[in-house]
Parts: C-alpha cells; sequence; structure tokens
C-alpha cells in the first residue's frame, strides 16, 4: 500500500509539468518570453525558440530581407551531403532488396516454365493416345463406365491440340 501512495504523490507532484509554458520567443526588447500560447505575429521566425507542437500558419507575417537571406541558405544546408555510412547502408538494403524480387521472379517464371512443360508432355501423351484409336473409356457423372463415340474423342483431341498449341512453345 506504501508504494500507491509514492506512486499518487509522484503523479501529482508530475501534474504542474504539463501545464509549463510550451513557447519561448524573444520579444522585440531582447528578453525570453515564455508561454502557453503563440507568440504574436510581428514577432519573426528567427526568434521564435521553442514551439508547442506544430504550429499554426502566422497569417499577416512578411520576412524581413535577413529572413529571407536566412530561408534561402537553409536549402543550402539541408541539400548538404550526408555521413556517408547511412546511404551505404540504405543503398545495400535497397540492392538487397532488388535482388531478393528479383530472385523471387526468377523462381516463379521457373516454376510456371515446369508447369507449362509438364502440360505440354501430358497432352502429346494424351493426343498420341487418342490418335492410336484404341478405344478410350472414361467414368460418367454417376460412376459408370462408358466408352467414348467418334464426337467425344474429336472434341477431346481438339481439345489436347489446343493445349499443345498454347504450352508446347
Amino acid at each position: 500500500m506504501k508504494f500507491a501512495h509514492w506512486l499518487v504523490l509522484g503523479c501529482v507532484c508530475l501534474l504542474p509539468l504539463s501545464a509549463s509554458a510550451q513557447w519561448q520567443w524573444i520579444d522585440k526588447s531582447g528578453k525570453k518570453v515564455f508561454s502557453d500560447q503563440a507568440p504574436p505575429p510581428d514577432v519573426p521566425e528567427k526568434n521564435i525558440l521553442r514551439r508547442a507542437g506544430s504550429p499554426p500558419p502566422r497569417s499577416g507575417f512578411t520576412p524581413t530581407p535577413s529572413d529571407a537571406a536566412e530561408d534561402a541558405a537553409a536549402p543550402k544546408a539541408a541539400a548538404a551531403p550526408k555521413p556517408a555510412g547511412v546511404d551505404k547502408d540504405l543503398e545495400e538494403k535497397t540492392k538487397k532488396a532488388q535482388a531478393e524480387e528479383k530472385a523471387k521472379q526468377a523462381a516463379e517464371a521457373e516454376k510456371n516454365a515446369k508447369a507449362k512443360a509438364d502440360n505440354c508432355d501430358r497432352a502429346r501423351q494424351g493426343k498420341a493416345t487418342f490418335d492410336s484409336g484404341i478405344r478410350v473409356a472414361k467414368v460418367n457423372a454417376k460412376g459408370e463406365r462408358e466408352i467414348m463415340d467418334d464426337s467425344a474423342r474429336a472434341a477431346e483431341q481438339k481439345r489436347l491440340q489446343s493445349i499443345i498449341e498454347s504450352d508446347c512453345k
């Protein structure tokens, strides 16, 4: 029970910290100002030291020439080269992912080619059987065995020929 009391006391002590000032800027006279509200629009962006979360868009703000020069310098600093180690790691990961993707595609293409070759072999064997002229029987829906007539035999030969033409290239 003593632990629970300490926990409650700690929470009560930390509660005021959440209400502390979240904005910090330097005013016109050069003093630091702490507030829970955004600074007035006449405070330049360079004088804002700390913000609360994402700042709302400031309406009516026109940058001074010195602010514009700083803003123009910012993209140049951002375009500076990054540490080589980070880029190398990223490039290696990207290359590895691309190599894995290519290997996966190659394996799938090989699998498809093998399936087509198997289908081709089966179709050729079936066609050879039908071309030989021997009697061929099939099982109907009732489970009875029936001999194929000439029209069913011709239809099956035509189907097997189309499989051969599509898979045996």
